[in-house]
């Protein structure tokens, strides 16, 4: 690794084993790393004898999106929100659909640079309601984001982490105080389809999961890829949304998308719209109260509907809105009960648009 062209910010989740290795404490992979070598997630490295992450303030790009693309249905609806990741990942995912930037190993992946302050102010003049860490997974630039989402806060900036979930209990712990909503990836409910496809554990994932729902504020959904013979038997999403019901409550919405081929999957079909249908069927049967189809065109199965009288409450097409029958505050207009969500007034009118954002260029 060249020095000159990185910049090493300082991390404190490691510590030296008695062979001399440093093992970083962050993830569950337990990296054991000499001077000079990279973990599995390419962004956390061994410099002076410590573990420093190389990408602090340092993105693959900058995009405002509507909230709804992360996917949040239940979070500030209709907003905008400036999104952006960096390079790595910590997880070895073979469908990966972000694998330019996740996989990338290149430091010139990483165009554009800006401070933590910056990113902030920029999503303030933009008027977006938040910041989301999205693309590759967050929890590998943990201290990057943190700073960023201090500083969200200062100007009433909500922040939205996009991830996998896997991630140690301490930095856990960290993490999450300072995110506002979080959609974890629930990549599938078997331990063999974590170890062959993603190169992880299943069980750290449901214990981040248990975490946020059960010890912090943070506004949850989760997403499913929906695999073709991989992870889509009615045995399994049967099982999936019946523990996320027991373990996280009926009001996690969960989202159901399709696949398509992509890295190194490419022998494997598109996912079927009737997978996403059945999917969202099963949970609902099973008392997920807000299941959603994602990545097909069906109103319905992205429509927000009131699980007490079965009215329409959002309607979406794509990321469009073309209904909206809450309060302010997130209640139904036909019977009056509560939607679960963060609602704050009317909706946004951010739409459909996506709107690249250059920081060396200006805004």
């Amino acid at each position: 690794m060249n020095d000159q062209a990185v910049e090493y910010h300082p991390t404190k989740y490691w510590h030296t084993l008695k062979d001399g290795r440093v093992q970083c404490d962050l993830c569950p992979r337990e990296c054991k790393l000499q001077e000079g070598q990279q973990g599995l997630c390419f962004v956390r490295a061994r410099h002076n004898d410590e573990i420093v992450l190389t990408t602090y303030g340092r993105s693959s790009g900058f995009c405002v999106d509507p909230i709804e693309k992360k996917p949040l249905f239940h979070f500030l609806p209709g907003s905008s929100v400036l999104s952006f990741g960096t390079a790595g990942c910590n997880l070895a995912c073979k469908f990966c659909q972000n694998w330019d930037m996740s996989k990338s190993r290149e430091m010139d992946t990483l165009m554009e640079q800006a401070s933590p302050d910056l990113i902030a102010r920029t999503a303030k003049e933009l008027g977006c309601r938040s910041v989301a860490f999205t693309y590759n997974d967050p929890v590998i630039f943990m201290e990057y984001a943190v700073d960023i989402a201090r500083e969200c806060r200062k100007l009433g900036i909500k922040t939205v982490a996009v991830t996998a979930g896997y991630i140690c209990e301490a930095p856990r712990e960290e993490f999450f105080r300072h995110m506002d909503a979080a959609n974890v990836d629930l990549k599938a409910f078997t331990e063999a389809f974590y170890w062959k496809v993603t190169g992880a554990h299943l069980q750290p994932v449901l214990d981040t999961l248990e975490y946020i729902r059960q010890e912090t504020n943070v506004w949850l959904e989760t997403t499913t890829l929906l695999i073709p013979g991989k992870n889509d038997s009615d045995e399994e999403l049967d099982a999936m949304t019946r523990w996320v019901v027991e373990h996280l409550g009926p009001d996690v919405p969960m989202h159901f998308t399709a696949f398509h081929p992509d890295w190194k999957m490419n022998d494997v079909p598109p996912t079927p719209p009737e997978t996403l249908v059945r999917a969202r069927t099963i949970a609902m049967r099973n008392g997920v109260r807000y299941a959603y189809t994602g990545n097909v065109h069906d109103r319905k199965g992205e429509s927000t509907y009131c699980h007490h009288c079965h009215e329409l409450l959002i309607g979406r097409d794509w990321y469009e809105l073309f209904a909206w029958n809450l309060s302010e505050k997130g209640h139904c207009l036909h019977c009056g009960e509560r939607c679960a969500g963060v609602f704050n007034g009317p909706p946004g009118t951010w739409g459909a648009r996506r709107m690249p954002v250059q920081f060396s260029r200006g805004i």
